[in-house]
């Protein structure tokens, strides 16, 4: 949606896109109940047909010139929907897929380094697409993109999870998984750990616009720098996770790397050089894959399989939930006080949560040498 909002409608479908996958987060936990209950492997395949029907649907609007603000308001929320469910099956698939939970990490690492290696060249290419082919065409192509995946999820043989078991009402389900998620220390000290990174750490992505211009005092160009040296540490981050194999240093590398983003996060915030922020956003995003990925090593790992998709929908609420609600707040904030003061009272509620955990971070340890 970013280069038809950019060309046409200006902030409209920014502003439609931000209200579809965010504002449909709500419906996450509730797919995390059915995660526990349905075929996985079947439910990503429709996650994937859907999106590609909507982007083959927007590609041929734009082509025949007749896409109108509704659509993309409706594909969005759609898109929105799909995110929702795509997001806990995903994560409670990975294990189905590799068999394996001595192979979580290696599995985890390499779809972080895919995702962020995306992320990273994506909007280059796509800004060059654009420039080329046009917006309908890229549509077109991120249609046909989706069938890789969908042909290689109907290539996967795969021993399915066991969700034949006696369930209550999806509600007694969903409650029944928050208690097991609150009450089981290990997640809960490290799902409080991300949730409040997620809200008022990850915000500050947003905030890279206003801090090269205003701060720095660049422009776009200055900006694409900023926002590749934050990928590059990310990319950094998943390459080094996936080439080790010892789960039990997970949780000091959670805490380490955790204090690694905040220190990041407020030195960005008093730097005024170009070449010092890129290297402090490269260490932040380096210190971010690595705490997140680390924390779905370890959460895959110890969870009950039976609640599994539960569980994994909160994970994923501490990014597709929190983090859009945790933005508009500092944002509301920046307004006042400023980007710097936002970006500085954030990390240091980041470097508090660091703080608590590693007081806790025995927990944890316990419950992997139990796992093992």
């Amino acid at each position: 949606m970013a280069g038809l909002s950019c060309h046409r409608f200006g902030g409209l479908a920014g502003d439609y896109w931000f209200c579809g996958p965010n504002t449909c987060a709500f419906l996450t936990p509730f797919a995390g109940v059915f995660a526990d209950r349905l075929n996985r492997r079947k439910v990503l395949i429709a996650t994937q047909v859907i999106p590609m029907v909507l982007a083959f649907t927007m590609a041929t609007l734009i082509l025949t010139n007749n896409v109108e603000v509704w659509h993309i308001a409706l594909i969005a929320l759609l898109n929105g929907v799909v995110i929702a469910f795509d997001n806990p099956f995903r994560h409670a698939f990975l294990l189905e897929m590799i068999g394996e939970k001595v192979l979580l990490q290696n599995a985890i690492a390499l779809n972080s380094t895919l995702f962020n290696s995306a992320r990273f060249f994506g909007p280059m290419v796509g800004g060059f697409l654009i420039a080329l082919v046009g917006e309908g065409y890229c549509f077109l192509i991120n249609g046909v993109s989706f069938l890789a995946v969908v042909f290689s999820l109907l290539a996967m043989r795969v021993k399915p999870s066991n969700t034949d078991v006696a369930h209550k009402s999806v509600l007694s389900d969903l409650v029944e998984g928050a208690k097991y998620t609150f009450s089981f220390k290990p997640i809960r000290y490290l799902l409080l750990l991300v949730v409040t990174t997620g809200f008022f750490g990850l915000p500050f992505q947003v905030f890279l616009p206003v801090f090269a211009r205003d701060i720095l005092g660049g422009d776009s160009q200055l900006l694409g720098f900023l926002t590749g040296a934050l990928g590059a540490g990310a990319l950094t981050g998943a390459v080094y996770l996936a080439s080790r194999k010892n789960l039990k240093q997970l949780p000091s590398m959670i805490f380490f790397t955790a204090i690694v983003f905040a220190l990041g996060l407020m030195s960005l915030s008093l730097s005024t050089s170009v070449m010092l922020s890129l290297v402090l956003l490269y260490l932040t995003g380096l210190g971010m894959i690595i705490q997140y990925a680390s924390t779905n090593t370890l959460i895959q790992t110890i969870v009950d399989d039976s609640k599994r998709g539960r569980v994994m929908a909160l994970y994923g609420m501490s990014f597709l939930g929190v983090t859009p609600v945790g933005s508009l707040l500092l944002g509301s904030i920046a307004g006042v006080v400023g980007v710097q003061i936002t970006l500085f009272a954030s990390s240091i509620v980041c470097l508090v949560a660091a703080g608590l955990y590693s007081r806790r971070i025995g927990k944890v340890k316990q419950s992997l040498e139990v796992e093992s």
